[in-house]
């Protein structure tokens, strides 16, 4: 951040905090208005409160859109910030290479796994071929002998 820019934040926080001020004496002004409204005559009591109520009404929209300029600014303010800190920020590759270790190593048992599962299943086949044909060697047997 360069000294013009921490200038012009500087000159931005002044004005808003006059700007505050002045909404601060325009409310304590109006409140003193509003005690001499009440001392107005009865006919022109109400006018009087109506114009006060009116102007309440315009300063409190200057103080809601002073709020939502100040609340703008800190957003983009911290939004800078937190840009300066990943832009500054060094990356070790020492993190991302443990995660790729460690995916590869389960992903290399998972294939060990599949391997002995799949030899597995090709020796069960020939197990259960055998058997079916013992089986049937043993049911012509019997059959033989029997009739």
């Amino acid at each position: 951040m360069g000294r013009l820019e921490k200038a012009d934040k500087q000159s931005v926080h002044l004005v808003e905090n006059e700007i505050q001020a002045s909404i601060d004496q325009i409310f304590s002004r109006l409140e003193r208005l509003e005690i001499l409204s009440n001392k107005e005559p009865p006919n022109k009591r109400q006018n009087a409160k109506l114009r006060v109520d009116q102007l309440k009404y315009d300063v409190q929209h200057l103080q809601t859109a002073l709020s939502n300029f100040q609340h703008r600014r800190y957003a983009r303010e911290q939004q800078d910030r937190q840009r300066e800190e990943l832009l500054s920020r060094t990356f070790t590759a020492n993190g991302t290479q443990k995660k790729i270790l460690d995916i590869a190593n389960t992903l290399g048992l998972s294939n060990t796994v599949m391997r002995l599962v799949e030899k597995r299943a090709f020796q069960d086949k020939y197990f259960m071929v055998g058997g079916m044909l013992l089986t049937c060697v043993i049911m012509f047997l019997v059959v033989q002998y029997l009739t």
